[in-house]
């Protein structure tokens, strides 16, 4: 069981990194828009790829405040995303949450990076933390049910 400060983004982007590596079933994503996370990095779509050929069910969750950044700088994450869209969700957040201004990763259920503020790079990573996750696993929960628009990866047309 471990807590860690994080307080640079560099460090940020290390423990999204090393969470990303852990995860064996299941990653649940509530971000501004994915700026910080660096999705499609080589390394990471290869753990986003694992998770999807291996999890279960839903393996790939992702809650977005603001979804248009996704098709224009995560090109290679949406074609992952549009591949094993049977196992993988993208949805806008509705309006009215707009206002909520942390971000979260949860992998497993005993894993996260929680980042107190879109602004700032202050969070804290839990590793083997399953009961302190819990309440940050219903709020993911309740954000999902607040509604939204699910973003799609593909073009519709003819």
């Amino acid at each position: 069981m471990t807590r860690e400060l994080i307080t640079t983004w560099n460090d940020y982007q290390a423990a999204a990194d090393r969470l990303l590596a852990m995860a064996c079933r299941r990653i649940a994503i509530y971000d501004e828009n994915l700026a910080w996370l660096k999705l499609d990095s080589p390394a990471n779509l290869e753990h986003l790829l694992r998770i999807l050929k291996t999890g279960q069910g839903e393996a790939l969750h992702i809650a977005l405040r603001d979804a248009s950044p996704l098709a224009q700088r995560h090109p290679a994450l949406v074609n992952l995303l549009t591949t094993y869209s049977h196992r993988a969700a993208v949805q806008q957040t509705p309006q009215h949450l707009a206002h909520l201004r942390d971000s979260m990763i949860l992998v497993d259920g005993k894993h996260a990076l929680i980042r107190f503020d879109r602004d700032q790079a202050r969070s804290k990573l839990l590793i083997d933390e399953a009961e302190e996750l819990r309440p940050y696993v219903a709020r993911f929960e309740e954000i999902l049910a607040a509604g939204g628009e699910p973003v799609r990866t593909t073009t519709l047309g003819l």
